[in-house]
Formats: C-alpha cells, structure tokens, sequence
C-alpha cells in the first residue's frame, strides 16, 4: 500500500505546467527576468526555468519573481557547444548559480563574442550590407553575449528579410555570407560544469540541428557518456512528428524528458510560454530530477 503521507507530497509537488527553456534581456531575450516570469506565471506556468544562453546573470531576479508570483523556480542556463564542427546547445537545470566550474566556464565562452559579433559585422559589409554590427548593438543589454538574434532583429528591422527565420536561413547560418564560427564549449566540458554544479544536462531543441537518424544518436551515445540525463521532447519548434520522434529516443536512451517554450518574446517566439502540448504520459519528466 502506497503511504499516504508521500502520495499527498508527490500530488503537492507534481506541476499541471512547466517551462524550462525561455531566454531574458540578459542574453538575446526582449524582456527582463521579472517580465519572463511575470507572462509566464499569467499563462499558467507553475514550475519554470530561465535558461539565458551562457550567463547566469538572470537568475536572482527570475527567482524572486517568480516566488513573489506563487510559481517555482528553477536555475538554468543554456550553454552553446560545438560537438563535430556542429553548433549544438545543452540546457543546465537546477545548478548552483555559484559555483565556480560552471561560472568559470561560462565567463570563458563570452569572452569571444563581441570580437565575433565584429567580425560578422565585417563580413556582411563586404557583402554590401555596411553598419550592421553597429546596428545589433542598439539590440544588446549585455555587450557579452551580443548573438546573431540581435544582427538578426536589426536586419529585420532595415528590410533585408520579413522576419528572423528567413533572415537566419539566408545570412547568419552556417555556411552564409553573416555566419562567423566561434570556439565554444564541447560536448565534456558543458556536461561537466553543470554536473559539477549539481544540476542536470538536458538536450535543447533536438529537432533543430538537421542530423540524420545515425548522426543523432552518435550524438545522444556521446552525451549519455558523459554524463547527460535529459532531452527537450516538448519543446517551441518541434512538430508533432518531432515530439513522437525524440520520445522514442528519450525511451531508448532512459533520458528524462524536458519541456519548454524557447520563449524570447512577444511575436518572436514559437509559441508563449507555458502552451506547450504535454509531454507523452509516459515519459520520465525531468522536474522529477530537479525539484
């Protein structure tokens, strides 16, 4: 017979809706922490994560907020890796804000931006598209992790695309005339900061990164190896055909399954925070891991 005493605690603990991907001002988002959680709370949102992408600036503010609004909260962070000459991106929840591998790491991979974001600046006047990085500072609240979404939204904003997917596709992918390629962290090293710092390394947006089915896996075998746990299943840009897909590997693999949004804001996003379809019943929620 199940204690009743841990079944009313699990029932108390389980959230109706969780969030764990969402991006603020502190790295290429248009809102602040507080104004994150504040749209994620009236959306519904019980159990959520900010996941800036290689800095953990965001995360006093996000928890405050977010415990003043009744939800829980989270530590998360999304770090940009190079598996393969692939850029690939491994979500960090529940890790400690402080700790010094991580933290460490981290200051390491911002250090190389702006003089990158320069040299993409460069690259698309050569191809007649001057002022651009000028142009994607005025989108920055931190210099350091100035990204290709701010080139992005400038460009937009001037007329060379109608929106950023198109706009990515044509200038600031690999392979296009914006595209600079940057030394970030591997596959080890991410996996290891955020183990070191407590918390669980999940895959973000699988459905993103364009490997063929053999590709993939060699890829989830190497992040298994080393230490990861989880795989966005739920998540903004996945299809259906997406989510039954990375729930077959999830099952494979025994990764707990994530959700979230990849909210960056208002029009500019996949979808709001928290209106995520659900994860597949049977899957193994990675909140279990974390709270």
């Amino acid at each position: 017979m199940i204690n009743s005493y841990f079944l009313k605690r699990f029932i108390d603990v389980t959230p109706a809706n969780f969030d764990f991907h969402c991006h603020s001002t502190v790295s290429d988002g248009l809102l602040p922490p507080h104004a994150v959680a504040e749209r994620a709370a009236a959306n519904g949102v019980d159990l959520w994560s900010l996941t800036d992408h290689d800095d953990l600036g965001g995360q006093g503010a996000a928890r405050e907020a977010a415990e003043a609004l009744g939800m829980r909260f989270v530590s998360g962070v999304e770090i940009s890796i190079e598996w393969k000459d692939r850029p690939i991106h491994i979500v960090g929840l529940g890790v400690e804000v402080v700790h010094p591998a991580l933290c460490g790491g981290l200051d390491a991979l911002r250090s190389g931006r702006l003089e990158r974001a320069r040299r993409m600046g460069e690259a698309l006047a050569a191809i007649g598209i001057p002022g651009v990085f000028d142009g994607a500072m005025r989108y920055v609240t931190n210099p350091s992790l100035i990204s290709r979404a701010h080139f992005g939204r400038y460009m937009v904003s001037i007329g060379i695309a109608r929106d950023l997917p198109s706009l990515f596709l044509h200038y600031l992918t690999p392979g296009k005339p914006g595209y600079v390629d940057h030394r970030w962290a591997t596959l080890e090293e991410a996996v290891g900061w955020i183990s070191a710092a407590g918390g669980v390394a999940v895959v973000a947006h699988p459905g993103r990164y364009k490997m063929s089915g053999a590709g993939m896996r060699r890829f989830l075998d190497d992040f298994r190896d080393v230490g990861g746990q989880g795989i966005e299943v739920t998540c903004g840009s996945h299809s259906p055909d997406h989510v039954m897909h990375f729930a077959r590997l999830a099952r494979h693999y025994a990764f707990h399954a994530s959700r979230g949004s990849d909210f960056h804001g208002p029009q500019e996003s996949y979808v709001d925070l928290g209106r995520l379809p659900a994860l597949p019943e049977d899957l193994k929620p990675v909140w279990r891991l974390v709270i």
